[in-house]
């Protein structure tokens, strides 16, 4: 981007900074897309003579001032300095984690995460009456079978049945007290 020598006397003057964006309130919409073309080195698409003044403050004072960015970024590089330089530096490796004694038992496998209370236990079959037709709905160790297929939740399988998204444990009535559940 290029600035004009009309644009430099701001990054010095607050006051002309300040005078200047009082002298945009006045500019007519042609005027204006003058004064971005000089501000931003190419012409506007936009007529809207409210952006024009937006765009055209913005970038005066990014000029004047520094946009949000570069003062953000120079508060980043001081405040690491600052850590740098008060910051305990290691003369030597951290100790390497204590290894397991040979023949020790070591644990592996998974970690099973708790069932949901309102599910059933493996094994059950749960029953909606959904539109005239009762669904029925095996619970598995891991997931759900339904007509045939696997789902990973109850609400995938509420999808199945009814094409739209479901919360599987509302649809099935799990967690009220008038919830149908067969053990099988």
């Amino acid at each position: 981007m290029t600035t004009t020598a009309r644009t430099l006397p701001h990054a010095c003057a607050p006051r002309a900074l300040a005078e200047e964006l009082r002298t945009l309130a006045t500019l007519t919409p042609t005027e204006l897309r003058q004064r971005y073309a000089e501000v931003f080195g190419e012409a506007s698409r936009s007529g809207n003579r409210q952006w024009l003044l937006r765009r055209i403050a913005w970038r005066l004072q990014a000029l004047a001032e520094g946009s949000a960015a570069d003062r953000a970024i120079d508060a980043v590089r001081l405040r690491a300095r600052d850590l740098a330089r008060e910051a305990d530096l290691r003369t030597r490796a951290p100790a390497a984690p204590p290894m397991a004694a040979p023949g020790a038992p070591i644990a592996t496998g998974t970690i099973a995460s708790p069932r949901d209370g309102r599910i059933p236990p493996p094994g059950s079959v749960i029953v909606r009456r959904f539109k005239g037709h009762d669904y029925r709905v095996a619970v598995m160790p891991v997931g759900f079978e339904f007509d045939g297929g696997h789902y990973r939740s109850l609400s995938a399988v509420a999808h199945a049945i009814t094409g739209g998204h479901w919360n599987g444990m509302h649809f099935f009535r799990l967690g009220t007290q008038d919830g149908e559940r067969t053990e099988g």
